[in-house]
């Protein structure tokens, strides 16, 4: 890491010497694979590679921002005075300024495993055809998987600034996910199983075939249940696709251009007490944990809400300039790459469990529906509003227990009216990796509209 250390700041020096009042550089080396198997065979294996300059750049409240390949000198040169370029002919913006340093970051243990590195590819394929199998062979009615998927990841990155931030780590990760087809009579229903880890080594794949094993024929023969408002109980996958989309709506952008339901309620009851989110960029389990942001701001645990209170809104450096009254980065100013300037967004968000076990959470829901699936959430949800109605499967809850499978159903309600109806958490929580990193229990939602038969 030590040479992308030194392209970043041989990258700052170099812009300031262009004309840059204030100069910041990324740099990411990254590796990946990804290995689809259909009917045990190796339908696609995709290898890539990334090794980039981003340069952002600050001239008089103008921001331009460069990137490229070339990291030997003429290409640093380039990429720098390209990124002064855009700055000087930016719109002004009164916010726009380099990032103050905000303290040292730390080293997180266990961010990159040296085991990853022992994995060859033909090792990587076996555990991707390992997962059919499993899948395959735990259920009779599992006639067919529609995709396996093993994805891994080394990425290393860099970042320098002309106001004295500067660090470099390294990361590894990795998942599998698979999902199987079951059949009985005319009837025929998929189900998702998956796993994560920082190696291929913390992978089970007979866990996570048997999981979708599982989930395929626990619907099987479903039907729609009675519409009516009644208690319903979110499992781990579900109750991470709200969490994302809450987090998403409790950015300072979102809330600042007016695509929130919370804005303006900071230190206000919008849930209940049961309900506890946080932002965490350094768990040692996030997928998306590093030492510090895309910005240099070193990461940590922002509390997001606190037993059902609004704490907090997540910030980069512009947003919390922008909002003014002393708002400061929550080191959550995140790049998808070397290729853009770092924007506000999530990192892990983790849900606090609570005392439920997953049959006291049933018990509690009654004759109500426990949902294992949903369809279009993220094109459900009206931002502004926070209503949705989105399209599930799962099972019916009758007298506490699971009874028959249920699907070709929709949950509706809105965000402020969910939060508020958390009843109770599960106190087993699982890191979901789809479309973000989150770590959520179950929850039990009070009520909520459900719209079938």
């Amino acid at each position: 890491m030590a040479d992308l250390e030194r392209i970043a700041g041989r990258a700052v020096e170099v812009a300031l010497g262009a004309g840059a009042g204030d100069a910041e550089a990324f740099v990411e080396d990254s590796t990946g694979l990804e290995v689809r198997i259909f009917e045990q065979q190796v339908e696609s294996l995709t290898e890539a590679g990334e090794r980039g300059l981003g340069v952002r750049v600050w001239i008089d409240g103008r921001a331009g921002y460069a990137y490229g390949t070339d990291l030997a000198e003429p290409g640093i040169a380039e990429i720098a005075a390209g990124a002064v370029e855009a700055a000087r002919v930016a719109d002004p913006d009164q916010f726009a300024a380099a990032p103050d340093p905000a303290g040292e970051a730390r080293a997180i243990e266990g961010l990159a495993d040296p085991e990853a590195a022992k994995w060859k590819t033909e090792g990587k394929v076996e555990l991707a055809v390992a997962v059919e199998r499993a899948a395959r062979a735990a259920d009779e009615h599992v006639v067919a998987v529609e995709t396996t998927v093993f994805v891994d990841e080394r990425a290393a990155a860099a970042l320098a600034s002309s106001r004295g931030v500067s660090g470099a780590y390294e990361a590894t990760h990795c998942y599998a996910y698979l999902s199987a087809i079951a059949e009985q009579a005319d009837d025929r229903q998929t189900g998702l199983g998956f796993g994560m880890g920082r190696s291929p080594a913390a992978l089970d794949p007979e866990a996570i075939g048997r999981e979708a094993a599982e989930r395929s024929t626990a619907l099987l023969g479903a039907a729609k249940p009675a519409s009516r408002s009644c208690p319903v109980v979110l499992d781990e996958t579900v109750a991470a696709s709200f969490a994302g989309f809450i987090g998403g709506v409790l950015c300072a952008d979102a809330v600042q251009r007016g695509r929130s339901p919370f804005a303006g309620r900071l230190g206000e009851a919008i849930g209940s007490p049961a309900l506890t989110i946080a932002d965490h960029g350094a768990d040692p389990v996030g997928l998306n944990s590093a030492p510090f942001d895309g910005e240099g701001v070193p990461t940590g645990r922002t509390a997001l809400i606190e037993a059902g209170e609004l704490r907090a809104y997540l910030h980069d450096s512009y947003t919390a300039r922008r909002q003014g009254d002393g708002a400061r980065s929550t080191a959550n100013g995140t790049r998808s790459g070397y290729r853009s300037p770092p924007s506000v967004a999530t990192s892990n968000l983790i849900v606090a469990t609570g005392a439920h076990g997953f049959a006291e959470l049933l018990a509690e829901a009654g004759d109500g529906i426990y949902v294992t699936d949903v369809a279009g959430l993220h094109s459900g949800v009206n931002p502004v509003s926070g209503t949705f109605s989105v399209g599930a499967t799962g099972r019916a809850i009758a007298g506490g227990e699971l009874a028959e499978p249920a699907d070709e159903f929709t949950i509706a309600s809105d965000l402020p009216a969910m939060l508020t109806a958390v009843r109770a958490a599960g106190a087993a929580a699982r890191w979901v990796p789809f479309g973000g990193s989150v770590s959520t229990p179950a929850l039990l939602i009070g009520e909520m509209a459900i719209g079938g038969a």
